[in-house]
């Protein structure tokens, strides 16, 4: 049975978690997200999924306030944050973590994370090295002297330092070997069970994504044609299929 995007959003907003309802938005005068409604509840999972091109980055680009938002509304934490620049909305407790991971190259691993580092939060870079342990061993290599799962994990790491309650993720999984993915999933397992971050997982690995998210949103040409259960879709692959547009 589908969910309702709406009913959920007030959830959302009650529970003190992020909600958008009949979000317009995009760059300029061009328009790329219609009238999406969503909500992600206080340490709850969402996987977004969808074709390239339909407005998954986009999404997370809107709620970090990197958009035009042309209609609608957006709350996180109880409050509207629509008026907000994209450093108030990161001093709220929202976290990203970018496709291109954007590594200082020139930093190495302990700099990396004491940049993004905010006094008197519980995450400090002990904390991320623990998550880690590999990048423990790298933390005086350069930026530009990690191997791609070693950047995403700093780049998470890097992401928690600013004691974030709500993670956005935009594939983090691309383009990495299958150990690699496991040790990221297992991650991102611990901070939703452990810190009770809430984390919406933009992905291309949709069964990875399904798997570890409860609920997902599908987007099509900017708008949500699915809203509901991620197990649904896990136990529907003909659905799925159709949807994301896979054999």
């Amino acid at each position: 049975m589908r969910v309702s995007a709406r009913s959920i959003s007030a959830k959302a907003i009650m529970a003190d978690g992020l909600a958008l309802h009949d979000v317009s938005a995009g760059y300029g005068e061009t328009v790329v997200l219609e009238g999406v409604s969503l909500g992600v509840a206080a340490g709850g999972t969402l996987a977004v999924l969808g074709r390239n091109g339909v407005g998954k980055t986009t999404l997370l680009a809107t709620v970090l306030g990197h958009t035009t938002l042309h209609a609608g509304r957006i709350a996180f934490r109880g409050q509207p944050i629509c008026r907000l620049r994209p450093f108030q909305r990161a001093r709220l407790g929202i976290g990203y973590v970018p496709q291109e991971r954007e590594i200082f190259p020139s930093l190495n691993v302990d700099e990396n994370l004491s940049v993004a580092a905010r006094a008197g939060t519980r995450w400090t870079r002990e904390r991320v090295y623990e998550l880690f342990p590999s990048l423990a061993v790298r933390r005086r290599n350069m930026g530009n002297q990690l191997s791609g799962g070693e950047q995403q994990m700093l780049a998470i790491g890097r992401a928690l330092m600013g004691n974030p309650s709500l993670l956005l993720l935009d594939e983090p999984l691309e383009g990495l070997a299958p150990v690699i993915v496991d040790t990221l999933i297992a991650a991102l397992h611990r901070l939703r069970q452990d810190e009770g971050l809430a984390i919406v997982l933009v992905e291309q690995h949709a069964r990875l994504a399904l798997e570890f998210a409860e609920r997902a949103v599908v987007l099509d040409r900017g708008r949500v044609v699915y809203d509901g259960a991620s197990r649904e879709l896990l136990d529907d692959p003909n659905r799925l299929a159709a949807l994301i547009g896979v054999g």
